[in-house]
């Protein structure tokens, strides 16, 4: 872990921009000469992800391997092409119950305002879950959040092939408990992601903060 105590140019910075196919990693010497290489972003049996490794190859060019780093900066474009392309992991979404179609509906927002056919872009997830807990704006527990049932639940949806968990409940943003044991529960079952929307980004309406 880098010293903060010492002055910004003490340590070796680097500045990565990890790609589909290649990486590209710019390293900063302590003496400010600058430094690239590019590399297979990863490879079968070697590594999965050619960050770490691009730094440590980098470092071992230079023959400074045990030496102190900075900062290191990460930009990619996996995820985002994932999204566009539709090539992530099958995902459920967890939500309160009687909102599961509250993402599908969103906003109603029309930006074209007279065209009579109406295409809505598919959500991200495949397969939604209506919890069965409610938690009013106050913080007040109507409906203590049923694990079991989530567990039943959750249980089918990884038996049709969904290995991703996006956890987005009613009030969730302020009065997080029931995400908590929803995420514990999704986790202890061995999903291989699970993402908590008062986590992410913890901001009022439900809407928002799923989408």
């Amino acid at each position: 872990m880098p010293d903060s105590t010492l002055p910004i140019r003490s340590g070796w910075q680097f500045w990565i921009d990890r790609g589909g196919t290649f990486t590209d990693v710019v390293g900063r010497r302590p003496d400010g000469a600058l430094d690239a290489l590019k590399l297979l972003s990863s490879i079968p049996g070697e590594y999965a992800d050619a960050t770490v490794p691009g730094i440590i190859r980098m470092l071992g060019k230079h023959g400074a391997t045990g030496a102190v780093i900075d900062r290191v900066r990460v930009g990619t474009t996996v995820a985002t092409n994932a999204l566009l392309e539709r090539r992530g992991a099958r995902t459920a979404l967890v939500t309160t119950r009687g909102l599961s179609d509250a993402l599908a509906i969103g906003t109603q927002e029309r930006p074209h305002l007279f065209r009579r056919r109406i295409e809505l872009t598919a959500p991200l997830y495949s397969h939604a879950i209506e919890a069965h807990e409610r938690v009013d704006p106050a913080g007040l527990v109507l409906e203590a959040l049923d694990e079991e049932r989530l567990r039943t639940d959750l249980t089918a949806a990884r038996d049709a092939g969904c290995d991703s968990i996006a956890i987005a409940l009613l009030h969730g943003w302020r009065y997080p408990d029931h995400e908590r044991a929803a995420a514990r529960l999704a986790r202890a079952m061995g999903f291989g992601s699970v993402t908590v929307s008062h986590e992410v980004i913890p901001i009022q309406g439900l809407i928002a903060r799923g989408q």
